[in-house]
């Protein structure tokens, strides 16, 4: 195998690739995105091209960022085993600003979260004109309010060098021309599984749809919650606030928008909101509130419901809130709680995961697997239940944020470091990982990934599949209840990607002609396609 030679790159350490060659050319004489497949090493890329910039600007540092902190971890790591430079200087939120302003000490190669460089920008604690060459992994979160925003406009007073990376910039043009403005691009390198200098490196990635029947306890518990839904959204449509009856979270959503809009209209003016509009407000709350119950229900189960409802109870500030009263006492939802309470059913989704990662597990035994969880209440059933059976082949823990909620306690950094590095050694075989799997995360190892539910994203979802398939052949199982949203979720993924991969070959073809357009000013719309799924 040839090997990357150049001063500052230590030998025998990064693959000789030609596409990869191509594009740090291009990345080392402007501003570039390069959007490429997960797995095929736009972090080699990001090195070669951080070598290039320690080589031609010796006295000034670079700076490399991604949004999570053991994805940070990683890099530093890979820059310390790759580059021969001084030893990274880490920055995350965990240290304080002083200490952080302290240990900047030009030339070095600073890793950091966004976060941080943001907030130490805007305190004017950040010396942005000291590097020479600028990196945003994850770029395709360079949108709305993101602090990779900040820091690509405080670039632009600045002469370093931008290299942004991501596998999935998203399948909305408006979305890929932001990145490109506010991260001030000039150039385009796309790669997909079908160029031919990829092709070799490229290992098949084999997805199965698993579908799962709801149980009749479960359906007949979604008949209320309908119920709720429908009775609410039919009141706002009489008070005229979507001209259709039936509505989805995107439409609720746009309501609640428009209704905060409206009262905020009314404060400016001194005036004061009058008791129909509160009313709007209370019905787009219980309608949300059912709905999302309505989702736990059909993709989660009787506990995680159970919580959910239980939650509405809960005093903020001394008293329940409003619309968490008015659900609570809605009669559909009176129903909904006495027949849950002396209902004990599992939902038949977590007993085929467990039997889905065993066999895995029993067929290889060196075999690693990454299950992943939308909520963390579910990552912990999962993995109580792998550990229920002293005989298991697997070896589970959860792999979740570092935010807690309540008793629900988050992972420190440490904790989270630690965890992959005992999921590389074997020993542990099955994470069982909330969205902060998603990202980046060099596993290179994992063979099988499960979805215990689909998720609606097309940047999600290919995010979560490309934790496999890296080096050999994977597996990916997608779990989803037979006739509910998790259909319509599954298939609405699927045709985004399509979407996305359209776009993206006319915005190569575009690039090559000059920078792409602005963006369109936001409007209702695309903010709400910026919102996390529920």
């Amino acid at each position: 195998m040839a090997t990357v030679s150049h001063p500052r790159i230590r030998p025998d350490v990064l693959e000789e690739r030609t596409y990869q060659t191509t594009i740090a050319d291009t990345a080392t004489r402007a501003n570039t995105l390069v959007v490429l497949p997960t797995g095929l090493g736009k972090t080699a890329i990001a090195l070669r091209v951080a070598a290039e910039y320690l080589l031609r600007a010796p006295a000034r540092s670079i700076l490399l960022m991604a949004p999570t902190k053991p994805l940070v971890a990683q890099h530093a790591r890979s820059v310390a085993q790759t580059l021969f430079c001084p030893p990274p200087l880490v920055l995350t939120g965990e240290i304080s600003p002083q200490r952080r302003q302290a240990l900047l000490s030009p030339p070095q190669v600073v890793v950091a979260t966004p976060q941080v460089i943001a907030n130490d920008l805007a305190q004017g604690k950040f010396p942005l004109s000291t590097f020479s060459l600028v990196i945003f992994d994850e770029a395709h979160r360079a949108v709305g309010d993101y602090p990779y925003v900040a820091i690509g406009q405080a670039l632009r007073d600045t002469d370093a060098r931008v290299l942004a990376m991501t596998a999935s910039p998203g399948s909305k043009l408006e979305r890929v021309q932001a990145v490109w403005a506010n991260l001030g691009i000039e150039r385009f390198e796309l790669r997909s599984a079908s160029d031919p200098d990829v092709a070799p490196y490229i290992h098949g990635t084999e997805v199965e749809r698993v579908e799962v029947p709801l149980p009749t306890e479960l359906r007949q518990l979604t008949v209320y919650l309908r119920s709720v839904v429908q009775r609410q959204t039919e009141l706002l449509h009489r008070m005229g606030y979507f001209p259709g009856q039936e509505a989805g979270r995107r439409e609720l959503l746009a309501v609640g928008f428009s209704l905060r809009r409206e009262i905020a209209a009314l404060r400016k003016r001194g005036e004061t909101p009058d008791g129909r509009l509160w009313q709007a407000v209370t019905a787009q709350a219980i309608a949300m509130k059912a709905l999302h119950g309505l989702i736990l229900a059909e993709t989660q189960g009787v506990e995680a419901l159970r919580k959910f409802l239980g939650g509405r109870g809960e005093r903020k500030n001394g008293r329940v809130r409003p619309s968490d009263r008015a659900f609570l006492g809605d009669p559909d939802i009176v129903e909904l709680q006495r027949k849950l309470d002396r209902l004990d059913l599992e939902h038949p989704k977590l007993a085929v995961a467990v039997e889905i990662v065993t066999q895995e597990i029993e067929r290889n035994p060196s075999a690693r697997v990454i299950l992943f969880a939308h909520y963390r209440q579910t990552a912990d059933v999962l993995v109580l239940r792998f550990s229920q059976n002293p005989n298991s082949p697997v070896h589970a823990a959860r792999f979740v944020g570092q935010a807690s909620h309540g008793t629900d306690t988050g992972l420190s950094q440490k904790q989270q470091v630690d965890l992959l590095d005992r999921f590389r050694r074997g020993e542990i075989n099955c994470l069982v990982a909330t969205s902060v799997g998603e990202e980046g995360l060099d596993i290179p190892s994992t063979d099988l990934v499960v979805f215990y539910e689909p998720v609606p994203d097309e940047i999600r979802t290919i995010q979560r599949r490309g934790r496999t398939g890296r080096f050999r052949a994977g597996r990916v199982v997608v779990l989803i209840t037979a006739d509910t949203r998790d259909v319509g979720t599954f298939l609405s993924a699927r045709r985004k990607e399509q979407r996305m991969h359209e776009m993206l070959e006319k915005v190569e073809a575009q690039s090559r002609k000059g920078p792409l357009a602005p963006p369109p000013r936001p409007t209702v719309q695309s903010t709400l396609d910026e919102l996390p799924s529920s």
